[in-house]
């Protein structure tokens, strides 16, 4: 895509959706830290239905300590991976309570010193809880990447580098948020609606879907 491309491609998603957020509920740092963990390879939706209880009891990296392993595996069994997600979530709590004072540290380089966090996961908890421009790149925004055009790339971290690049102001606080959504609601992996899709003149990708299947 040009320049002027992309601009209009995240002008008329900022349109449909002026102030994107992340789906997933937390109440502070430390609780969007923990959720966005427990994330991975599952739906928000999931992790949102088991955080639910266990964030009323659980606010801050000693509460969870207080908790035990086993007691937060009753509270998210219902998510994929849970065993080992609770050992890294376990681990990460001591971490952030015996080196950071109880705190979720605001740099890249701090968060991914913690169990069972990745680059990916410390760029949403920047992004949403300290308003960093951050382009954390999970399956849906490495699908709209490439199939769109905006930002192709092999790897993950090949397409964070296209979009942070790419992407200019005034929506680049909001990018991660409107292409994940984007990919989640209409650029969907096995049919993408594009009879329904704001910036389908702009796409690339030469399979458009342009009337809905029967039945829907």
């Amino acid at each position: 895509m040009t320049k002027a491309e992309i601009f209009e491609f995240f002008r008329r998603l900022a349109e449909d959706n002026p102030d994107p957020q992340t789906e997933l509920e937390y109440g502070n740092a430390y609780q969007l830290l923990v959720a966005v963990t427990l994330s991975a390879q599952a739906t928000d939706v999931g992790v949102n239905k088991a955080t639910r209880a266990l964030f009323a009891r659980v606010q801050t990296p000693q509460q969870m300590l207080d908790l035990g392993e086993d007691g937060l595996k009753e509270h998210i069994k219902t998510i994929g991976l849970f065993n080992s997600k609770a050992k890294n979530v376990m681990a990460m709590a001591r971490l952030l309570v015996d080196n950071f004072g109880g705190e979720v540290p605001s740099t890249r380089e701090e968060l991914v010193t913690l169990p069972g966090v990745g680059r990916k996961t410390a760029n949403v908890v920047l992004n949403c809880w300290f308003g960093q421009e951050t382009f954390a790149v999970d399956t849906h925004i490495f699908r709209v990447g490439n199939r769109t055009g905006l930002a192709k790339g092999k790897t993950p971290d090949q397409v964070e580098t296209k979009l942070e690049k790419a992407v200019p102001q005034p929506f680049r606080l909001g990018a991660h948020h409107w292409l994940i959504l984007h990919g989640r609601y209409v650029c969907k992996a096995r049919t993408p609606e594009c009879w329904r899709c704001p910036v389908v003149d702009l796409c690339r990708f030469k399979q458009k879907v342009l009337e809905p299947p029967k039945g829907r």
